[in-house]
């Protein structure tokens, strides 16, 4: 299907649909079924900052030798770090799909170093996903958006792959942030992380997990940013994450601005499969349209190129339906 081709990252891909970063990506086998499958490149399961340190702190703590400390915080890190390169070298031999690697990280540390060896063990691109959940009030929103900052031009400074930045919804001004990142030389972002959901059990008075996975309803969001970002920010690729559950929804957001979308949830609800489904429904209906390639429909739909971009900037629900009954 050459028609589907699309570039994300200056990196070729045969379908404008990734497997994101999951247990669906963790091992060889599971990225040799989602290349079978069609997707056009995937996201390995993030390697964590925050699990590889609190491993560290959970052998300290149990350590009879503190003088050891530095020996056994090395060999963890070491260890976590082989297996996930062992990854990214096996996934580079034995499939032809791009393959990107992903850290998952809070703040700037050490951890800047495993962006070096994970370019040197062949990854493509690498995802950023910088997770700062503000809980403190006394720090204000510019501090947050420094932080990220930071840690993404520590990491700009230590690879030459390309990078994109898997950011929240929360910002204050979302297209700031991406004005900011595209500044630093950064290829791409990726709209939007979706946190760990949280919920509340009524009868047992407990606070637990909600619904791990995406609902369609959640790309309304992210059509809007997507439609914004790309018509004030064209050069920079947005990557759809978050509530694309059919082909229709890829070509949305491809309308919007989108040259990738990540998808994980409705493969974990339905299978490999409908990966095949959306490559064949975008397919069809470009053909349907008349388009010979996705660099014509990208973006056909954002917020510069339809007559009244203000379409993207309602907000207030009762000013609009309030003649609704």
């Amino acid at each position: 299907m050459d028609r589907i081709k699309t570039k994300y990252l200056g990196l070729e891909l045969s379908s404008p649909v990734i497997l994101s970063s999951s247990g669906l990506t963790s091992t060889l086998p599971r990225i040799q079924a989602a290349e079978k499958a069609g997707v056009g490149a995937v996201v390995l399961k993030s390697i964590f900052e925050e699990q590889i340190m609190n491993e560290v702190a959970h052998v300290e703590a149990y350590s009879d030798y503190p003088e050891a400390a530095d020996y056994v915080q090395a060999y963890v890190q070491e260890n976590s770090l082989n297996q996930y390169l062992d990854l990214i070298r096996s996934a580079k031999q034995q499939c032809s799909i791009p393959i990107i690697a992903s850290i998952n990280c809070h703040q700037d540390g050490q951890w800047v170093n495993y962006a070096r060896v994970i370019e040197e063990a062949g990854a493509d691109a690498l995802e950023l996903n910088i997770f700062l959940l503000p809980t403190d009030k006394e720090v204000p929103a510019s501090e947050l958006e420094k932080n990220y900052l930071n840690i993404i031009t520590r990491v700009k400074e230590t690879v030459s792959i390309p990078l994109a930045v898997k950011l929240g919804a929360g910002f204050t001004n979302p297209l700031a942030v991406v004005r900011e990142i595209y500044y630093r030389n950064v290829k791409g972002v990726v709209l939007f992380n979706r946190f760990y959901p949280t919920d509340i059990d009524i009868e047992k008075m407990t606070v637990c997990a909600g619904d791990i996975f995406s609902h369609a309803s959640e790309l309304s969001n992210v059509l809007r940013w997507t439609a914004m970002v790309n018509g004030s920010l064209p050069l920079i690729d947005v990557a759809v994450s978050t509530g694309v559950h059919d082909g229709a929804d890829v070509v949305k957001a491809m309308l919007a601005g989108a040259s990738a979308v990540e998808v994980a949830s409705v493969v974990y609800e339905k299978g490999l499969d409908v990966v095949a489904q959306m490559n064949e429904f975008v397919a069809d209906w470009m053909r349907r349209h008349e388009f010979q390639g996705t660099a014509e429909v990208i973006g056909k739909l954002n917020a510069k190129n339809i007559p009244n971009p203000a379409l993207y900037e309602r907000t207030q629900f009762m000013k609009y339906f309030s003649k609704h009954e």
